[in-house]
């Protein structure tokens, strides 16, 4: 018999290619279950933003950058391109700088952050608006990868490095300790960990319906490539994403702020909009998103919302083309209760990773190091 401890990996999106990582760097033989030939699902529609600046000081900052370090190796070492391009939040009014500044005073020595003038601005990226503005934040910390391409690779790269097995359109129906089942297929393992997103659901239903977890649904677009390689620097973000991101709520100026956003942007607070822009590698943006909450979302993509994103994706941006070529909406886990992940044993030695919500790209690679580090390292 093998001395070689194995583990079953279900779901091939970011939190199942995180696991599978942590994994078989610990010497684990593993193998991975995908019900699709590829990934499909959130993990390749969102932004491609790894987004420390998102996060709250203490343990999911520093999780979010034990993320980042990892995506960063694991883009060097599997040839995945990547933009360590960093954020600018850019304001527009008083009352945004003032977050901004108080953003910035709270984490001086913690976090690489300073406050820009509206020249330094301009000069950090040419696709700013420069009409009425009053100044940004830029943060280093933020890194752009295209994850329709990234996760296929990180796929690849586990398989060939670390020897790790996928099995493609195998949709796991049964899960029984350490025994998992495709129909009257069967596989076991020493472990097992359920990385499915809200697809866990129909492993354990009865499970899945006493969580306060919910299902978000976002849309996104992508527009045209830039003529002439023209980049837009950092990722750009409108001061709506302050109000949505917990790494901005410590500051005292935003619950104002937000009294303000609710008289002006009532419908962007209503469907969840705030507006961000991110280049990749082909010189195409991805700008988004919107936020729907509930157990089932309508399957067609509502064209207002995406008219609110362009909107006021154009207060804050001056692209050199900004013709819409694709659209798209992904959904994903929420829990309800405020918590940043579902972590739980469902029965002995099966282990489910769920509930990031939007945090996907920016926690997986540090949450799965941390969980099987915490489980297994001695």
């Amino acid at each position: 018999m093998s001395t070689i401890p194995s583990a079953i990996v279900i779901g091939a999106g970011i939190v199942g290619l995180a696991t599978a990582r942590a994994l078989a760097m610990r010497g684990y033989e593993v193998t991975v279950f995908e019900r699709n030939e590829r990934a499909v699902g959130a993990s390749i529609r969102n932004f491609g933003m790894v987004w420390p600046i998102g996060q709250p000081n203490g343990a999911l900052y520093e999780r979010a950058m034990l993320s980042r370090s990892i995506w960063k190796q694991t883009a060097v070492e599997a040839g995945i391109w990547h933009d360590e391009v960093g954020s600018m939040h850019i304001a527009y009014h008083d009352d945004e700088l003032e977050v901004m500044e108080q953003y910035v005073d709270m984490n001086k020595g913690y976090r690489d952050c300073a406050l820009l003038s509206p020249q330094q601005a301009l000069e950090k990226s040419p696709a700013v608006n420069p009409d009425g503005l009053k100044g940004a934040i830029w943060s280093s910390a933020e890194m752009i990868v295209e994850a329709r391409v990234a996760i296929g690779k990180i796929a690849e790269h586990l398989a060939e490095r670390y020897d790790v097995t996928f099995h493609w359109n195998t949709a796991i129906t049964a899960v029984k300790t350490n025994t998992v089942s495709s129909g009257t297929r069967t596989w076991q393992a020493d472990e097992v960990f359920v990385c499915s997103g809200a697809d866990f659901e129909t492993l354990y239903p009865e499970l899945f319906s006493t969580f306060d977890i919910t299902k978000c649904k976002l849309q996104m677009m992508r527009l045209i490539a830039q003529p002439d390689e023209w980049r837009i620097g950092p990722a750009l973000c409108g001061s709506l994403s302050m109000v949505h991101y917990p790494g901005f709520h410590a500051a005292p100026a935003l619950d104002a702020l937000r009294e303000r956003y609710k008289v002006q942007y009532a419908e962007h607070l209503k469907w969840g909009v705030h507006v961000m822009a991110a280049q990749n590698h082909l010189g195409e943006l991805t700008v988004g998103d919107s936020h729907e909450y509930g157990l089932v979302h309508d399957p067609f993509d509502k064209d207002f919302i995406n008219q609110l994103i362009l909107d006021y994706l154009k207060t804050f941006t001056r692209f050199k083309d900004d013709k819409v070529i694709q659209t798209w909406h992904g959904i994903l886990p929420k829990m309800t209760t405020g918590q940043t992940e579902l972590i739980m044993e469902a029965e002995p030695g099966v282990t489910i990773i769920n509930g990031l919500g939007g945090n996907g790209m920016t926690l997986s690679f540090g949450l799965c190091e941390q969980v099987i580090a915490a489980k297994f390292d001695r």
